[in-house]
C-alpha cells in the first residue's frame, strides 16, 4: 500500500480526518509529562501510563520515534474510534511489511480500566500509550495540519481525540 491508501483506509474505518506526517512535523516536548503527572487522575494506574514501572521517559521516547520517517495522524471526536482506527492501520502496515509500525492512542478498549483498580491490563497487546504521554505536544503538532483542537472550557464541548501511527 502507498501512504495515501492508509489515509483512505483510516477514513473508511471512521476517522473524521487522517493526515500524513513526516517525523519533522512531530513536535516533541518533554513538558508533556508534567500534564500527565499533575493533570491526569489515572497517573500511576494504567498499563499505558508513563508512570508505570519500566516506562520510557519522554526524552527517551523521542529517541525511539526519531527512527521513523513518516506516519498518519488520525482525528475523531470519539476516543474509541481514534484508537480502533490507529490499531487497524498499525496492523495493516505490519502485514504490508512495515514491521516496526506502532500506534499511539488514548486507550479506550475497556468500559472501565482494570489498571484504575490496580489490576493488570486485560488487553496488554492492544493497549497503546497516548500520543501526548510519550512527549509529543499534540496541540502544536495537529495545528500544523489545521486540524481542530482547543482547550476545553466546558463539559458541553466536543472533545477531539488524536492518535497516530508511526510507520517505517
Amino acid at each position: 500500500m502507498q501512504p495515501k491508501d492508509y489515509l483512505d483506509l483510516a477514513l473508511q474505518l471512521g476517522a473524521d480526518h487522517a493526515v500524513l506526517f513526516n517525523i519533522a512535523d512531530i513536535a516533541f516536548d518533554p513538558r508533556t509529562i508534567l500534564k500527565c503527572m499533575y493533570g491526569c487522575s489515572d497517573w500511576g494506574k494504567g498499563h499505558t501510563c508513563p508512570s508505570r514501572p519500566g516506562s520510557l521517559l519522554p526524552w527517551e521516547y523521542r529517541q525511539v520515534f526519531s527512527k521513523y520517517t513518516w506516519g498518519i495522524i488520525i482525528h475523531s471526536t470519539v476516543k474509541k474510534t481514534a484508537q480502533e482506527v490507529s490499531f487497524a492501520l498499525e496492523s495493516k502496515a505490519f502485514v504490508d511489511g512495515y514491521y516496526f509500525a506502532f500506534s499511539l492512542s488514548d486507550c479506550a478498549l475497556c468500559s472501565e480500566c482494570s489498571g484504575s483498580k490496580s489490576g493488570p491490563c486485560v488487553n496488554p497487546k492492544k493497549a497503546r500509550p497516548a500520543f501526548h504521554s510519550v512527549g509529543i505536544d499534540v496541540f502544536k503538532t495537529v495545528r500544523k495540519f489545521n486540524l481542530p483542537i482547543e482547550t476545553l472550557t466546558s463539559q458541553d464541548q466536543v472533545q477531539n481525540w488524536y492518535s497516530a501511527v508511526f510507520i517505517e
